[in-house]
């Protein structure tokens, strides 16, 4: 039964049994006015209380969260530190076998007694597959050389040192190296250094 119906019903009883019975629905009804205002404060402290729970946890929880980010910052810089410092390190590993090659090609070419034009072939043999060795290390690393020989002149790739005049090559192609160019992936990593044709000379 609803609060206001339970008024209506007092209010009368209170016109039916006289003053007594009025006086006492009043005090009934202030009781219970006075029951529900003491429910109410109740009701907000626990809400107060969760509310402050949950921001409590919340925080915790931001904290957590910043304090991992933190340390996964200080990791990140601390692998990319690492990372610059041996970047090297790969393309050191693949010029030790070079290194190898030169000194076993020296220790053929050196070698005391024997015919020195069997020297002279050995140490020969032993730069050219040092070559080969070396070509193959940066062939790894994605180097490629610059085809130039023959082919028109390109200032964006080449460097003309001077220009000669030839009977074989049209004017305006390349002659010869001094310097072999080279790439990098799709990066320019040094120019070559050529001779262009200046046509034929004149009679």
């Amino acid at each position: 039964m609803s609060r206001e119906r339970k008024k209506e019903e007092n209010k009368e009883a209170a016109s039916d049994g006289g003053d007594s019975a009025a006086a006492s629905i009043q005090a009934d009804e202030v009781r219970q006015d006075g029951e529900a205002q003491e429910e109410t404060p109740r009701d907000l402290e626990k809400e107060l209380a969760e509310a402050l729970q949950t921001a409590a946890d919340s925080r915790d929880r931001l904290l957590r969260v910043a304090a991992d980010f933190e340390n996964f910052k200080k990791r990140m810089e601390r692998e990319r530190a690492s990372m610059m410092k041996y970047a090297g390190e790969h393309i050191l590993k693949e010029m030790l076998p070079v290194v190898d090659n030169l000194e076993r090609a020296l220790s053929h070419g050196r070698g005391e007694g024997g015919d020195a034009e069997q020297s002279l072939a050995a140490l020969y043999e032993g730069v050219q597959l040092t070559l080969k060795s070396l070509q193959s290390s940066l062939d790894k690393f994605e180097v490629k050389p610059i085809e130039s020989v023959g082919l028109p002149f390109d200032p964006n790739r080449q460097d003309a040192m001077t220009m000669e005049p030839s009977e074989t090559v049209p004017a305006s192609h390349v002659i010869s190296e001094f310097e072999k160019g080279y790439y990098y992936k799709d990066r320019l990593l040094r120019a070559a250094k050529v001779i262009v044709s200046s046509g034929k000379a004149d009679a």
